[in-house]
């Protein structure tokens, strides 16, 4: 689409195959991340963890330490005992909140606990020196499986409690009892969503940077939140918050497991206090294994009530939540978004849920890509299919049955939310038409008689995004975004979310591009430093473009309205339009471009009436309320019958995430999540052995797909535009982790189902399979 103004063609950038504008400086190896910030005479600290899962500690001797060439200071939990404790921002009734400690006190209770710290003139030397403090511990009874943490009998991971229930969380909709008496089947299952460690390309790194005449700390970091790490910082180290200024540099892979305030950072700005020198850590991969939050973590046990033509009455659910040994920021909070989107896509009324979330001696869990939404959206595609194999109704005739219909928008569930806009039927036919459902499935009944292991998995998803409105965040779900034309016409948007590879720097130039009437290389975005940017949440959530990106566009619209004002004093008229980079006289045609409105504006000879001088505009965006993208996934695999291995033979995406900005950043947001959740359903898991031993470690043992395991995806969409903001987007950056687990396992349960196989738990690793196999002959 093009429009002409004042003469000059200008083409629309929204909904164009941009190629990333941040992408250089990544791939030519010239981004800056933490660890490439060197500051005069910077010092670099090693932490001591324990090696126990449980222990108290006894003694710790640090004089060796101490006297190793290099060091500068060597700290315990002793000397940290008033910097304040690891915050946790969700809140629930009963909640048991332990105060975790920057370095352990008097016990530790998962493996990689800090216990100590080491600072010196470089890396290797405080490493070295590390090796020499030497703790005494006394061992303590481990728990380290959710279930048997809540058993009776089993140890406490706290003693302050009698038991390891961290908290309960009930919710009820519709008549529960109701639909499951008047029920011709019910199917029941366990599923479990095992522990997953995020593993982002960048470990987590900080440089603190302390001025003490000025009484101001520098903090670079590698977070999602910089303006949240500065406020909880802040209170842990007892200062004021506006002499804390927090940087993120370039953040190399997040997934949630920076969404976060980690011990370290508030420790290493305690520290740069005491040595009044800058001191810098980051962190090993062993340690981002130990140490940097786990996701997932439920055992889940569902019911699922329908009548016989499939309609699905209503949903039973009990999670038993996987807390580990203390609460980071969101630990509680992300269980209760599995219970938000337990029905689905689907139209039942009736649900109940419960939660349990329990104590372990094990990293804690919290957000990891798609945060309880995965979850959920696993539980109920393998119930979908379990009721289709009982009734013996086509999987995807089942599915089609039981959506929300068109003409329910926007729809209330039996959970609280309001579904903003949806056509769930429109992807699951698109992908059915590109796979050729009816002649897959007669290609999969003649490979059958040749012995052949082939499956077809169907996933219908629907995720919340946008998140979202206040009063259902912990820390405010607004975004920020100030809008800044220069003197000569060049733009500089200030965001309050924190890119780090969605690609807002691209997407929301295409945005102020298009507003203005711009090329995309006259807008710079900043990002990331709380000295520059005002005061914003963050990137999480699917919430970057349509909370960040619709600040951007109030702001631009406050901006084109002081452009035309500017512009009418200018050309002597009232009656201008702005379009197109120009303001224009509609009665003579004469025409002011932007850059020649900008320094007028600044110059300020002769301002509009009530009109300030310069073009800036900072908007709060509050949305007023989620938005609710959806989709299908679609995977036909084969099985080796002689060693388990799954292939994927083809994978087929369609997603509907609202107005598409930027096509090419959506397939990559999409083929990305997809490469997490094939980890996640074929290979990936965080295993502890029972004492509270992390045997998966190491890459060498925790199974990241590589890119030749990939199979190639192919994308599509529809659009369903959100009518929750003006932009009519909803959220990409989670949908392919969402969408891919159950496609995957449903397709490989599909494979087997001549064998009696109802329900496998991920990984479906090829020993797993091949014993299956093996029995089945």
């Amino acid at each position: 689409m093009a429009t002409t103004i004042a003469g000059v063609e200008k083409e629309k950038l929204v909904g164009k195959r941009l190629r990333r504008r941040e992408d250089p400086r990544l791939i030519t190896g010239t981004a800056t991340y933490v660890d490439d910030i060197h500051l005069e005479d910077m010092q670099y600290a090693a932490i001591v963890r324990s090696p126990h899962a449980a222990a108290r500690i006894l003694s710790i001797e640090i004089a060796a330490a101490q006297n190793s060439p290099g060091v500068i200071a060597v700290f315990t939990g002793k000397d940290t005992e008033k910097v304040g404790g690891v915050p946790c921002g969700a809140s629930l009734p009963g909640l048991r909140v332990p105060h975790h400690n920057v370095l352990a006190v008097g016990r530790v209770y998962f493996v990689g606990h800090p216990v100590a710290v080491v600072v010196a003139k470089d890396r290797y030397m405080a490493q070295d020196a590390a090796d020499l403090v030497e703790v005494n511990y006394e061992p303590l009874p481990a728990v380290a499986d959710p279930e048997k943490a809540l058993a009776p009998g089993a140890a406490p991971v706290h003693p302050e409690w009698p038991d390891n229930v961290a908290f309960t969380f009930h919710q009820d909709g519709g008549d529960v009892d109701k639909a499951f008496a008047e029920a011709d089947v019910v199917v029941k299952q366990r599923i479990t969503s095992q522990r997953l460690i995020p593993m982002a390309m960048e470990t987590r790194g900080v440089v603190a940077e302390w001025h003490g005449a000025d009484r101001q700390l520098n903090l670079y970091t590698s977070t999602q939140i910089p303006h949240l790490v500065r406020t909880l910082v802040a209170t842990m180290l007892g200062l004021d918050e506006n002499r804390v200024r927090v940087i993120t540099p370039e953040v190399g892979g997040g997934f949630g497991s920076k969404l976060n305030v980690y011990a370290e950072e508030a420790l290493m700005g305690w520290i740069a206090q005491k040595i009044q020198k800058p001191v810098k850590w980051i962190e090993t991969r062993r340690e981002n294994f130990l140490c940097t939050i786990h996701g997932r973590g439920h055992v889940d046990y569902y019911e699922l009530a329908a009548k016989r033509d499939g309609t699905i009455l209503g949903i039973k659910l009990k999670i038993i939540q996987d807390v580990g040994a203390y609460h980071q920021l969101l630990t509680p909070a992300i269980p209760t978004l599995s219970v938000l989107m337990m029905p689905g896509i689907y139209k039942t009324q009736n649900i109940r849920a419960d939660i349990v979330g329990a104590f372990t001696n094990c990293m804690p869990t919290d957000a990891y890509r798609g945060a309880g939404r995965p979850e959920a959206t696993h539980g109920i595609e393998r119930m979908v299919d379990i009721l289709a194999d009982e009734l013996q109704i086509d999987p995807a005739e089942i599915r089609l049955k039981n959506f929300v219909a068109n003409d329910q928008f926007p729809f209330h569930t039996a959970t609280g939310l309001m579904y903003d806009s949806g056509n769930y039927a429109a992807p699951l036919k698109k992908a059915l038409d590109l796979v050729d459902y009816g002649k897959l499935r007669q290609e999969q009944a003649d490979a059958r008689k040749q012995g052949k292991w082939i499956g077809i998995g169907i996933s219908t998803y629907g995720e919340i995004c946008a998140i979202g409105p206040s009063p259902a965040t912990p820390a405010g779900g607004w975004e920020s975004a100030t809008v800044k034309i220069e003197p000569s016409g060049k733009v500089t948007i200030m965001t309050g979310a924190c890119p780090h590879g969605q690609g807002e720097e691209t997407t929301f130039a295409q945005i102020a591009a298009d507003e203005l009437g711009i090329s995309v290389d006259d807008v710079l975005v900043v990002r990331g430093d709380t000295s520059i940017v005002q005061y914003g949440i963050g990137t999480f959530g699917s919430r970057g473009t349509a909370i960040g990106g619709t600040a951007v566009y109030f702001a631009l619209q406050d901006l084109k309205e002081k452009i035309k004002k500017f512009g009418a004093v200018l050309l002597e008229s009232d009656d201008v339009t702005f379009s197109g980079g120009n303001v224009v006289c509609n009665k003579t045609g004469q025409s002011k471009s932007l850059p020649e409105v900008a320094a007028s504006a600044y110059r300020a000879m002769k301002l509009p009436p009530n009109t300030e001088p310069g073009l800036v505009s900072t908007r709060f965006w509050e949305p007023p309320n989620f938005t609710f993208p959806f989709g299908t996934h679609i995977v036909v695999s084969e099985i080796d019958g002689q060693t388990g291995e799954v292939k994927i033979r083809r994978y087929v995406a369609v997603d509907d995430c609202g107005n598409r900005i930027n096509p090419l950043i959506i397939d990559g947001q999409v083929h990305g999540g997809i490469a997490q959740g094939i980890g996640q359903a074929l290979w990936e898991q965080a295993v502890y052995d029972d004492n509270g031993q992390l045997l998966s470690g190491e890459l060498t043992d925790y199974a990241v797909p590589r890119a030749h395991m990939m199979p190639w995806i192919e994308s599509e969409h529809t659009t369903t535009p959100s009518p929750v903001n003006p932009l009519g987007v909803k959220g990409v950056g989670e949908a392919g982790t969402i969408g891919c687990s159950p496609a995957v396992v449903n397709s490989v349960v599909d494979a087997l189902s001549p064998l009696g196989v109802r329900h496998i738990d991920m990984p479906l690793t090829p020993e797993k399979i091949w014993h299956i196999l093996s029995k089945g002959a």
